[in-house]
């Protein structure tokens, strides 16, 4: 479990971590806004397309195996991105570098199901929960500590150059404490690290294997199509690029009639009968939503800080610390009320993320310059506490009902959720920032305060979810005490 939780937070750190190296990125490598953007999302994007179909293919050919070469890829891409000499390279590297974090994390929740008895589960997934919240939230000051040792000008570098000694460890320490596959590809037996047999679920009705890539082709078009005319709103004049949007939307109906056809003899790359369990759905759904809305505050708030203010990288990430801190406070505490808590604790968390966000853009309004930043870490804190009660909690909510036998299907989309939540928040909320601080002529408050707005709205429908998640419950609650009385009261009659 340590060396695959090592591997997943080094490739889910990826996702803030460069933050904090755009301004020096944009500037050694001259990026536009767009390619700027195409950094960030990319990366979120390709990761979320490669979810479920690496999940599926390490249950078929041995996790270990896949693991290791997903770690392999993630290295070298890693090391290509710091050697880029133009924006092309880098935005490839960060392509391909996404794409080995896809197959990376899907290894690792099965590994979970693997080792761990059901019963056992709850600490381990919390575990995972934490690591996916806190990898996110400490990027930012990991990065701005690198360019601080490595300078300004290279140091951008070497937050990708980091990732190679970590990698190079984990592919050997997989080599040795990974468990392989034993017997044939049709019939496997899993074995902890100690060689003492796991037990495994009942399969169910059997399905042919599947990687389902027609079903992988149609959600990537789909997203492209969608996500394209956004990230490159500035690049591309006129009305032309949002025709792209509702060949999207079509596309993506197409996807779910391919994979209703596809779920009756195969296995999808999306099994949509999951969708039929409403924790699971809202979940989903809050997740997605959540993820869309949470990564902004480090994309744009550090581009405000450094472009907008002077700040250094370090600066930057000091100045985001009470977040991750609040984060990494509440997980822990998180994982330990959420079973007695319920979806009450992320309605709880979902209120105290806006209601910090929206007292960090009051703050920023109240007062001008670098004075504000320092106010805001209090507002900060109060987000990233409330962010540490949503992400760990509602992954072990959104996973509680469903059919063991669906649980690795279901983990991964629920992280190709988060995944396309992430590229889809930070083009909606890069398309906005650029286009107010364009508008306003370089002022740089009216553009943070525009993407925050986004933030916010997406953080606001996610606690929409879970107020809908929550009623239902309490209504299915007093139904079944109802029905429970009703029985007592005939079994007393009779």
């Amino acid at each position: 479990m340590s060396v695959a939780l090592v591997a997943g937070f080094m490739t889910l750190l990826d996702v803030s971590i460069v933050n904090v190296a755009l301004p020096s990125i944009r500037t050694d490598l001259d990026l536009s806004a767009g390619e700027l953007q195409w950094v960030l999302s990319g990366y979120a994007l390709t990761f979320g397309l490669l979810l479920v179909p690496a999940g599926r293919f390490g249950d078929a050919r041995g996790r270990r195996n896949v693991f290791i070469v997903g770690v392999a890829l993630f290295t070298l891409s890693s090391a290509a991105a710091g050697l880029a000499q133009s924006a092309l390279f880098l935005v490839v590297a960060r392509l391909i570098q996404g794409a080995a974090a896809g197959v990376v994390n899907p290894q690792v929740s099965g590994l979970i199901q693997q080792l761990f008895e059901p019963r056992e589960r709850g600490r381990p997934f919390g575990l995972l929960g934490a690591t996916i919240g806190v990898s996110t939230a400490v990027g930012p000051l990991l990065g701005g500590l690198l360019i601080a040792l490595f300078g300004a000008e290279s140091g951008w570098r070497w937050i990708f150059y980091i990732n190679v000694p970590i990698g190079v460890a984990a592919i050997v320490l997989a080599m040795r404490y990974l468990p392989g596959p034993v017997g044939g590809p049709a019939k496997r037996e899993s074995l902890d690290p100690a060689g003492v047999p796991v037990k495994r679920e009942s399969p169910g009705p059997a399905k042919r294997e599947s990687l389902d890539p027609v079903g992988v082709l149609l959600l990537g078009t789909s997203v492209l199509l969608l996500l394209i005319p956004l990230v490159q709103e500035r690049e591309w004049h006129g009305p032309a690029k949002w025709l792209l949007i509702p060949a999207g939307l079509a596309v993506l109906a197409g996807f779910l009639v391919w994979e209703r056809r596809h779920g009756r003899r195969d296995t999808p790359v999306i099994d949509l009968e999951l969708f039929r369990v409403r924790s699971y759905a809202l979940g989903a759904l809050i997740g997605t939503l959540y993820f869309a809305g949470f990564p902004v505050i480090f994309f744009t708030y550090t581009l405000y800080l450094q472009n907008g203010l002077g700040l250094s990288a370090l600066a930057s990430g000091l100045a985001v610390t009470p977040f991750a801190v609040g984060a990494a406070a509440a997980s822990a505490l998180g994982g330990r009320l959420v079973a007695r808590s319920g979806r009450p604790l992320v309605v709880t968390g979902l209120v105290m993320v806006a209601a910090g966000l929206g007292a960090t853009v009051l703050v920023l309004a109240l007062v001008a310059g670098r004075g504000g930043v320092w106010a805001a870490t209090v507002p900060l804190l109060l987000a990233g506490l409330g962010s540490g009660l949503v992400i760990s909690p509602n992954q072990t909510l959104t996973l509680a009902e469903v059919p063991v036998k669906r649980a690795g299907s279901a983990g991964a989309v629920l992280q190709t959720g988060q995944r396309i939540g992430t590229a889809l928040g930070i083009a909606v909320a890069g398309t906005v920032f650029f286009a107010r601080l364009a508008d306003s002529g370089n002022d740089w408050v009216h553009a943070l305060r525009a993407a925050l707005f986004v933030s916010i709205g997406f953080v606001l429908v996610a606690l929409v979810a879970a107020v809908i998640d929550v009623l239902a419950s309490k209504r299915e609650s007093q139904r079944a005490s109802a029905g429970e009385r009703v029985h007592e009261t005939a079994g007393r009659s009779g």
